[in-house]
């Protein structure tokens, strides 16, 4: 058998040619129409947001997702595959806000709650046109005439329902998690919040040396009759300090218990740390004394506070 050779191929111009003939002869939807009756594969699209601009990521994301329709379509499967728009979130809210010049505070006296609502759905439907002219030119099948769109009632309406039948299955149930909150938004964060572009920012800021008083029933032998003892646990985000219910030591690592001063209240602590950390936590206003009796000369107005390594451990002891 031969083939046509293409000496002058032109890629651009065979996909072109290929879509025209695609969209021609209604081909995406006689592979859904001619398998009438036989076993269905549903594909629902994980839904894009249509308030920012498509990236290639995107086009890679569709190319993968569009291999598995594409051969199960081949198997002989019906594959309706059903588009889909998210619409809720908080960037689409934030954005909003930026161009009305308001803030949460706002709704309700400076804007109504139905306008409010109408300018979100519009910003975050604006680059639909653009979304689906990209969706068919990289040949992705998938049904724009009929999508599901998340803030619709419909959509809301479905996924309150699925919630009520796993309640009732006992599928759900309440449990505690440290949960990122927005305290201008009034509002949990997820991590896709968490990751739009400006969320992180390197910035100066006070960080926490907490000392948990350890339970002496609970320590091992040699840190018996050693008198009251701290751990010590160094944290950029001190609020999450009420929720803590345990400190973990890693196995390996080399620890060391250091009889000292607290530089606030000037009395006598002993506490535990990281050997490695030794030295970035006792610097400044500290100073190491070699034997343990050259602790006591020290009083509270001193301008240098002595510290003394009693003994050192592994974290597995």
């Amino acid at each position: 058998m031969k083939f046509a050779e293409y000496k002058g191929l032109q890629l651009p111009k065979v996909a072109k040619d290929v879509l025209s003939y695609w969209k021609t002869n209604a081909i995406f939807e006689k592979s859904i129409s001619s398998r009438e009756g036989k076993e269905a594969y549903v594909f629902y699209e994980g839904p894009p947001s249509a308030n920012g601009m498509p990236g290639i990521h995107h086009v890679m994301a569709r190319t993968i997702k569009d291999i598995f329709p594409r051969y199960k379509t081949m198997k002989g499967y019906q594959v309706k595959r059903k588009a889909g728009w998210d619409t809720h979130g908080l960037p689409i809210e934030l954005g909003v806000e930026k161009e009305l010049g308001i803030t949460k505070e706002d709704i309700g006296t400076k804007i109504s709650v139905e306008a409010y609502n109408a300018a979100c759905k519009k910003a975050v439907m604006r680059y639909t046109d653009v979304w689906n002219s990209m969706t068919e030119q990289v040949g992705y099948w998938v049904d724009m005439e009929d999508p599901y769109v998340t803030y619709k009632p419909k959509y809301m309406e479905t996924v309150w329902w699925l919630l009520k039948q796993m309640y009732e299955k006992g599928l759900i149930y309440k449990g505690y998690t440290i949960q990122p909150y927005s305290p201008k938004a009034g509002t949990g964060l997820s991590s896709h919040e968490l990751n739009q572009p400006g969320t992180y920012q390197d910035v100066t800021d006070t960080t926490v040396t907490a000392q948990f008083k350890a339970l002496e029933e609970t320590l091992p032998d040699f840190l018996q009759n050693e008198g009251d003892i701290f751990f010590l646990a160094w944290t950029t985000t001190p609020w999450t300090l009420p929720s803590n219910t345990a400190l973990t030591v890693g196995i390996k690592i080399d620890y060391v218990l250091v009889e000292t001063y607290n530089q606030y209240t000037f009395k006598p602590m002993n506490v535990v740390l990281a050997k490695k950390l030794v030295a970035k936590q006792f610097a400044g206003k500290f100073f190491e004394v070699a034997e343990k009796s050259a602790l006591l000369p020290y009083v509270s107005n001193d301008k240098k506070i002595p510290f003394f390594i009693v003994k050192e451990f592994k974290g597995q002891d």
